[in-house]
């Protein structure tokens, strides 16, 4: 069975609005994978590392509480 990255990539960059702590940090407790993409596409820092969390981009917490708001609240 084939995926959509890019949809799956979306739906990860809005769950990380639920581990958001000092202002653009948050747990990357998410695929490797997908996690990598979002990196490759300039949305969040570099994944790879000790530290458990990861920064949002300025462009990476935009996107992120827009799709959030988009799929999540009613």
């Amino acid at each position: 069975m084939s995926h959509d990255t890019d949809k799956i990539d979306k739906a990860v960059l809005a769950l990380l609005q639920l581990g958001l702590h000092d202002e653009n940090r948050t747990w990357k407790t998410f695929d490797w994978e997908a996690m990598n993409r979002l990196y490759e596409k300039g949305l969040i820092s570099n994944p790879v590392g000790k530290a458990k969390s990861i920064q949002l981009t300025e462009r990476g917490m935009v996107e992120s509480r827009r799709i959030f708001t988009e799929l999540f609240e009613v």
